[in-house]
């Protein structure tokens, strides 16, 4: 009676192993780079909300300036932010005159990301 077992060499199993290292070694390093994309989206986001909150703080206070928080430099932009800012962020402190308009700064403090936001101003 010959009996013939199935399986795989040691010869191939070798080879699977090589080729899988081989794809991790040159998968790896485009993951790594996702990050510093991903950290600059969160930056801009954060930037996109505090532009938004500042327009919106701008048109509740114009309406009915019992309304909304007074901005009269791009950090008190973070106040009209509902839940504040997160303490990884920080916001350049550049004056904003009543009325008008001035391009901001936002920082994430551990990635040294930046991004920029229009602040409006109103008090």
């Amino acid at each position: 009676m010959n009996t013939q077992q199935g399986g795989f060499t040691l010869i191939e199993l070798v080879m699977v192993i090589v080729i899988l290292a081989i794809l991790a070694v040159t998968a790896v390093p485009r993951f790594v780079d996702l990050s510093t994309d991903a950290e600059q989206a969160a930056v801009a986001g954060v930037a996109g909300a505090l532009g938004s909150a500042s327009a919106i703080n701008y048109g509740s206070r114009k309406a009915n300036s019992a309304n909304g928080v007074a901005v009269a430099n791009c950090t008190d932009v973070a106040n009209a932010l509902q839940g504040g800012l997160h303490a990884d962020y920080t916001i350049t402190a550049g004056a904003i005159a009543n009325d008008a308009t001035a391009s901001c700064t936002v920082t994430h403090t551990p990635s040294g990301e930046t991004s920029t936001f229009v602040g409006h101003g109103i008090t």
